[in-house]
């Protein structure tokens, strides 16, 4: 099969996802050094992470003083569903692509990176993935760090407005989705729901810090809704509907 192996054409593919990366990334470098973070490690953390989530749930685990297993349990977690993304891109890339590209690319395989190469209707090769995982990536770690200069420059009532622009992007994230499937929906009120109690009892908020409040709140919730409302194989409705 013929790959699509152009570098230009991964970088114009990219810039949409670098262009929208710069909003976020600069969201995240505010809320970085109003937590307490210089600007060099908030850039350095976006250089060697790119995970908008795992980052947003990162810094308060590194500023409250948590520990290493902590803070590791925590991506793992969160950034799980990277490694499946990762085997089913595989699936796409051509010959090209040695191993040590595979590694490289992996870094950068984003959701977004992972939806337009995914789409392509032919294989993807090297030059490709290198274009489209570069802007993105560039996109990223320069809007953290304009987010992380505001942040020393701007306002405190500014900086204070703008660091909800992470979090409403989760909301923008969740909310179409919610509204197509319920379980979704009452899984995201469950976990809601599982962090208030964690955050107004007092026994739980003394005791438990916010990276594990995080990793047990996701858990509980993912495998309560994964038990009662599993998601339904493409295969098996097909069956249904043909009887």
């Amino acid at each position: 099969m013929k790959e699509l192996n152009s570098f230009s054409k991964g970088i114009k593919d990219g810039l949409p996802i670098c262009f929208g990366y710069l909003s976020v990334a600069f969201a995240f470098g505010i809320s970085a050094v109003n937590a307490g973070l210089d600007i060099w490690q908030a850039v350095l953390i976006s250089m060697a992470n790119v995970t908008s989530a795992g980052q947003l749930a990162g810094v308060p685990i590194i500023v409250g003083g948590g520990t290493l297993i902590e803070l590791a349990a925590t991506q793992l977690i969160i950034n799980l569903r990277y490694s499946l993304m990762s085997i089913s891109l595989s699936q796409k890339l051509g010959k090209s692509v040695r191993f040590v590209d595979k590694l490289l690319v992996s870094f950068v395989n984003t959701d977004e990176v992972f939806a337009v190469s995914s789409s392509k209707e032919t294989d993807v090769g090297r030059k490709y993935m290198y274009g489209i995982t570069l802007t993105p990536f560039i996109g990223w770690s320069l809007g953290t760090l304009l987010g992380a200069l505001a942040g020393n420059i701007l306002p405190q009532i500014v900086i204070s407005a703008l660091g909800i622009a992470i979090y409403a992007m989760f909301v923008a994230i969740v909310v179409p989705q919610a509204k197509k499937e319920k379980p979704v929906l009452l899984c995201s009120l469950f976990a809601i729901a599982l962090s208030c109690i964690f955050n107004y009892v007092p026994v739980l908020k003394e005791h438990i810090s916010n990276g594990f409040i995080i990793i047990i709140c996701t858990v509980i919730a993912g495998t309560v809704f994964a038990l009662i409302a599993p998601i339904k194989q493409e295969n098996e409705e097909k069956e249904i509907e043909n009887g």
